[in-house]
């Protein structure tokens, strides 16, 4: 840890520290740089191997260690160090740091800082564990916890060298730490700050901006174990353990979490994480919202929202996926497993582990049983789904922050992973529409409950969201025509996956498994990445056959005719809010 440029303290030189009430059993094992002004340095304890930095009396900035124990320590130029009440020990303190008010920061030898913990995602029991590291990535998260055989025999051999890489600074350039009262075993990356955290033990806090607008921020009784922050705001209570809190991320107000993963721009405050695994926007902002077991992306969890994933047999091993988009009514509860369809409003209490995810834009109701009734299609009437496609990207913390991006995500409501649920959903709705129900006056499909005259109004709907759909890619086509190099397979054949927030044809995941390396890994995702617009249009030439085309009859008509509705409900909405404000106004 020494410095060859620091020089040992002379006899004259350690009299005076000694005057300015420091000690040290040892002052041949304390070396300085030649410049400093020991007048910067008073009432500290030495132990060990000690390197001090440049120190320099009227700098910008406060320099200098004061009031503080210091022990194995390699300490950089221009620091202020003020009243540690335990201890600095084993750290490697790059220049222009401030430690102020804390009470033990230690690093021990070997110490992983939390790189390569094992987060127990989605199944509590651990089969599904995905091995967090800095720069993982939503997409290889995800495929990491779907696919446990191949993170266990691929991607644990790929991602091995970054578990034994030691950071340089355990305490990188520019970083605050005040009012804090243990850390142990914790990287903390360049221009990181902490404020007022009560425990961080076995970690990694990342700052990857290289702007003043750095997202990296740990608050007001922060209490983390085994864990990597990375470019995250991190405040007011939260406990974490066996977590990765990513990009762009927002956890606050008491928030526990453990065995979780949060991917781009989530925010979580009050509730509890039990296993999941956030995709990119997943929101939950209740004290008695329970997010257990689950996978979620684009989510908006209402309040009393929650789940189960345990049947009291083989333990917690039950699992389920809320596809990107979709929105929780007050106390609304699903028993996992089960996987509900793309932007879907769930309401009530689901029992009976639905599979809706042949029916995007649904509204599902629990009946009093436990079972689901889907409205299929219902969404896509209202003015809200829209205004989600427009809000996300505006309020990318990410972009804001100038962070260079991990996570790929494609913001578009409509895209080949809804559309393609759409066309097949179409002829199972010409089924149901003519099928005979029950008594009860339904039909059931997969598990739920559906009307024939809720499949006849799905059918209209979705037909005019398809209308819409190509009529938008056909403007697209005159001006995106990339060459498509990141897949050999027909367009005909793509099956498309929504992959932690990225669509992408299933070719591309194939290939990503059979890789060798991480780069090569995040080479493939990024080009499907950009040239995700060609490969789109190359499959709606495919997949939109002349049957298909005259089913949907006039385009522009179908699409007007959905503008119409959705247009239709944000009239009504507003006249609501009117109705609202002048029955209760003053």
């Amino acid at each position: 840890m020494q410095n060859p440029d620091r020089i040992q303290l002379t006899m004259e030189q350690a009299a005076l520290l000694e005057r300015h009430g420091c000690t040290c059993p040892d002052w041949n094992r304390v070396r300085i740089s030649p410049d400093t002004d020991l007048r910067l340095i008073r009432f500290c304890r030495f132990y060990g191997d000690v390197s001090i930095g440049s120190l320099l009396r009227g700098a910008e900035a406060s320099e200098g260690l004061y009031n503080a124990v210091i022990a194995d320590c390699n300490i950089g130029d221009n620091v202020y160090i003020n009243n540690v009440g335990g201890r600095l020990y084993g750290l490697n303190i790059g220049s222009r740091v401030r430690i102020d008010n804390v009470g033990r920061i230690e690093a021990e030898p070997g110490a992983s800082f939390g790189i390569g913990t094992e987060v127990s995602a989605l199944d509590e029991t651990g089969s599904r564990h995905v091995a967090i590291f800095p720069g993982i990535t939503s997409q290889i998260a995800t495929l990491a916890a779907h696919r446990p055989r191949w993170a266990e025999q691929t991607l644990a051999g790929i991602i091995e060298p970054l578990l034994d890489k030691i950071p340089v600074l355990t305490i990188g350039d520019g970083a605050v730490i005040c009012d804090t009262r243990r850390i142990h075993n914790v990287c903390i990356g360049n221009g990181v700050v902490i404020n007022g955290a009560s425990n961080l033990k076995d970690g990694s806090i990342i700052n990857n901006s290289h702007s003043s607008r750095g997202f990296a921020y740990i608050g007001q009784d922060v209490d983390a174990e085994h864990f990597i922050i990375e470019d995250a705001c991190v405040d007011s209570g939260v406990l974490l353990r066996n977590c990765y809190v990513g990009q762009g991320v927002q956890l606050e107000k008491r928030f526990t979490a453990h065995d979780s993963l949060f991917f781009a721009n989530s925010s979580c405050e009050c509730g509890e994480a039990c296993a999941i695994l956030a995709g990119p926007y997943t929101v939950t902002m209740h004290k008695s919202s329970l997010l257990i077991g689950g996978q979620y992306s684009f989510f908006n969890a209402g309040s009393g929202t929650n789940s189960s994933n345990h049947k009291y047999k083989l333990g917690p091993v039950h699992w389920g996926m809320m596809h990107r988009g979709v929105k929780t009514s007050s106390d609304a509860y699903i028993m996992w497993g089960g996987s509900i369809g793309a932007f879907s409003l769930l309401m009530g209490s689901h029992k009976q582990h639905p599979d809706t995810s042949l029916f995007p834009f649904s509204y599902l109701f629990g009946t009093p049983d436990g079972a689901t009734v889907a409205a299929p299609a219902l969404m896509l009437k209202s003015c809200g789904l829209m205004r989600d496609q427009m809000k996300w990207p505006k309020r990318d913390r990410r972009v804001k922050a100038r962070l260079p991006l991990h996570d790929n995500i494609h913001f578009e409501v409509l895209n080949p992973v809804t559309v393609e649920a759409m066309i097949k959903a179409i002829p199972v709705l010409d089924e149901i529409s003519s099928a005979e129900c029950g008594t009860d006056g339904f039909c059931r499909y997969n598990g739920i409950l559906i009307k024939p005259k809720s499949a006849k109004r799905a059918i209209e709907l979705y037909s005019c969201a398809l209308a819409k759909y190509i009529l938008a890619k056909q403007e697209e086509r005159k001006t995106v025509l990339p060459e498509i190099t990141v897949t050999s397979q027909p367009a005909t054949q793509y099956e498309w996956y929504d992959l932690g927030g990225q669509i992408l044809p299933y070719d591309v995941v194939s290939k990503v498994t059979e890789a060798s390396t991480l780069s090569e890994i995040q080479n493939l995702l990024d080009k499907a990445f950009a040239e995700y617009s060609a490969m789109e249009l190359d499959w709606i030439d495919a997949v939109f056959s002349p049957e298909l085309m005259a089913r949907l009859g006039n385009l522009e008509e179908a699409s007007r005719r959905l503008d119409e509705l959705v247009e239709q409900d944000r009239k009504d909405y507003l006249s609501a809010l009117s109705d609202h404000a002048s029955k209760f106004s003053l």
